[in-house]
Order: C-alpha cells, then structure tokens, then sequence
C-alpha cells in the first residue's frame, strides 16, 4: 500500500502520543523576538510531588510527627536550612533561590502537574500550553535543533497554540559511556534511520515507477519537513549535542551514573548547543508509605547530584545567566506523617527552585508556617511564578493568544511577577 503525505505526516507527539520528529519540524515555526537576560530554559518536573518538610522547607522545631525523621544542614546562605540529604544543593545555595509557601487547592496529580506545567489553573473548556510551547513559539532557535526537547517525555502539551509548538520526547534517558545520539529518536512513530533509509530507498523506486502517473507527487519520499528530519538526525550539530558519551570525564563525573542525573548533562549540552527550552522529568516522589525509606536511599541522593551538577555546570560553562531553570514539582506533602512513614498529598504548601537567567540567587522568598501546613502571610501561587519566569525570559505573560476558535486567552491567566525575585 502506498502512503500519501497526510496519512505519513499525520501530527501527534514523539512517543507514547505518536508526533514523529519529522511531523515536529514540518509545523515548528518559532515566534517574535524578545529581548531577555534569558535566551533558554530547563524545567526540571518532580512528578508525583515532592515533599517539601524533607527537602527545602524543613521545620526542625516542629513535633516529631511532623518534623519527620530528617535533620537539617546549614547551607552556602546564612540562617537557610535545607534537608541534612541535599548537601551538593547546600553547598551551591548561593546560586539559586528557594520559593516557600507556594500554594494552590487542586489535590489530584493530573490537575496539579496541568497547572504546574502551564502556569493557570486548569478549566475544562481549554488546554493551556505548558512552559516549552509558549518558549518555542515565542524565542527562535537554530533550525538543526529541535526548540523544545522533553528527557526523557513530559506531560507539557501544546494546547491552544496547535502541534506546532508540541515537544520532542527522547522517550529514554541516557547511560553513562553510552552514545546516545539523535539516532536514538524516532523520526515518526518508531521510524528509526535504519528503517527510514530503507523506506527512503523503497519510495524511490516507486517514484521511479510511477514518476510518469499523477499521484507521484504523493509517492515522492517524505516531505521536505521529513527530508529536514533526518537532515537533522545525520547532522554533526544535532549528533554531538544529544550524545553525552562526548563529554569529557571530569565534566561529566559530577553528574554521576543515574538516570535524572545524565538527563541534567543531557539538558546541558542541549542548551550549551543551542536547544530552547529542555524540560527534565524526574518521578517517583508520590510517597504515601516509606516517605523516608525512599527519600534516603534514592530521591533526595540523586536530585541532589543531578540538579547540583547541571547548576555548576551551567555556572562554570558561563550559560547560567542565559538559562532560566525552573525546579518544581505538582504539589507538597501532607506535614502530618500517616501510618505507612509517608505523606499525602498536600498542594496548600509546596516549595519551588529557580536559578539563573535574572533571578536573584542565594535568598528564599515566601514562607510557610511552622508546621508547614500552609503560607505564613499572602501566598505565593503558581501563576506568579509562571509570570516571573516567562519574564525572565523576555515573554510577556499577559500577551494574548487567540484559539482555533478566535477566543483571546492570555499566556498566563493570573500572574503576576514577584519582584523580589528578581
């Protein structure tokens, strides 16, 4: 059977959604220029929603039962304490800012990420595009390299803005002494360069055969956004960016062997070779039993030497002014221990990270009470973050879009930015 572009360049997302690379570049168009400190970003996304008494808004005064089973350390900044499992990220404190008392009422994974990856609350009559779709569509990138790369996917969609904006998911995340180049992507639906030069040789035949019939034209290979594709994969650019195992050992052994860990050097060289915006997803803190358990042996140990590493990286590499990162997750944890050493969901206390790219690093903004059950004083919501880091980037948060519909909506529907932030 012969396949006409549209059935071929069908659109949907790099992996578990179906959007091939080619069908990325055949409708990535980048937006207007914005003049910023920031001309990148990396959102890391700690699904499952990281606990914030165990991490960076520890109460140490608090009772046991809600103080939790961790002590804290001083860090780089005097009087901030963070959790005694985050020494790297202790130790490099004067390098971002921590957000406490952010807060918001929606207690459920699905609409807590969606409100965390887009900045306005979820409604259900619209799908807001997340943080890497606004950046792709509003900042121009190089056009060997995709703008919005997810490692290894997020739950980030393009929304309103259309798949043009949609994110290239690498669908895995790299190993230590491994290659692992673009030839790792699927060009569209699996579609491998192996299997893609097959095809491409198997449709020059046909074109061949057929060139003198009309529906040639449809027969001609892929398109020339396919064509772009896998231009793309076999250049040097996109090659060496993507492949982590050409990193030089001393700058890759802070990143160590995990897997959130090589993601972060992954994110690094993505921005270092010109990517946009990179998001980073690093699950697993949805602790309802063994909070602790999991939090000392494999959570905390690991972003702390992932996310400590790609900030010093950033810093040492002179790309940390230029780069807007953006650490949260989709809620807090419940302050009150449960009967299974965990905690619950808790999104009316949770904390974020930004560094880089304007933000003014080594300080804490906002604060939780003493039992971290909620703000203490006005909270801060996840709308004015969002604000404040699409201005860090030169983005304009209350700029109108309009929906397939015609329906003006505006980047963020709430915000507004927290000046002492910045």
């Amino acid at each position: 059977m012969i396949m006409n572009r549209r059935t071929f360049v069908r659109a949907g997302v790099l992996g578990t959604a179906g959007f091939g690379l080619s069908d990325y570049l055949r409708i990535a168009h980048a937006g207007g220029v914005n003049v910023a400190k920031a001309k990148s970003a990396i959102f890391v996304f700690l699904g499952g929603g990281p606990t914030h008494l165990d991490t960076f808004d520890p109460k140490p005064d608090a009772p046991a039962e809600i103080r939790g089973e961790f002590k804290t350390i001083s860090t780089q900044v005097p009087g901030v304490l963070i959790s005694e499992h985050l020494p790297k990220m202790a130790a490099i404190a004067g390098s971002y800012a921590i957000v406490r008392g952010l807060s918001h009422t929606l207690a459920g994974h699905e609409l807590g990420t969606e409100y965390l990856n887009t900045g306005s609350r979820p409604i259900p009559s619209l799908i807001y595009p997340g943080y890497g779709a606004v950046v792709s569509k509003e900042i121009p990138g190089d056009r060997q390299l995709p703008h919005f790369v997810a490692i290894p996917s997020t739950p980030q969609k393009a929304g309103y803005l259309g798949v043009r904006q949609a994110p290239l998911q690498t669908n895995a995340a790299p190993v230590a002494g491994v290659p692992f180049s673009v030839r790792g992507i699927s060009i569209e639906k699996g579609l491998t360069v192996e299997q893609y030069e097959k095809r491409q040789s198997l449709l020059k035949q046909l074109d061949t055969t057929f060139r003198d019939a009309e529906e040639s034209k449809l027969i001609d290979g892929l398109d020339q956004f396919a064509q772009q594709a896998y231009e793309m994969i076999r250049s040097p650019k996109a090659r060496d960016a993507f492949d982590v195992s050409q990193e030089k050992p001393e700058r890759a052994a802070p990143f160590g062997t995990g897997k959130f860990g090589m993601s972060c050097l992954l994110a690094t060289r993505l921005v270092e070779a010109g990517v946009k915006f990179v998001t980073v997803g690093y699950g697993g803190w949805d602790t309802h039993s063994g909070n602790f358990k999991q939090a000392k042996e494999s959570l905390l140990p690991n972003l702390d030497q992932g996310l400590s590493a790609m900030i010093a990286a950033l810093k040492d590499r002179g790309l940390l002014d230029s780069t807007t990162v953006y650490v949260v997750g989709e809620f807090g944890r419940t302050p009150k221990i449960n009967d299974k050493a965990g905690r619950d969901h808790w999104p009316r206390a949770m904390f974020a990270l930004l560094a880089g790219g304007g933000i003014k690093p080594g300080q804490v903004v906002g604060k939780s009470d003493d039992k971290g059950m909620g703000p203490a004083g006005e909270p801060i919501t996840p709308d004015q973050v969002a604000a404040t880091f699409y201005h860090t980037l030169g983005i304009d948060h209350q700029k109108e879009y309009h929906t397939q519909s015609g329906r003006p909506v505006m980047i963020v529907r709430d915000g507004s930015i927290i000046k002492e932030l910045l």
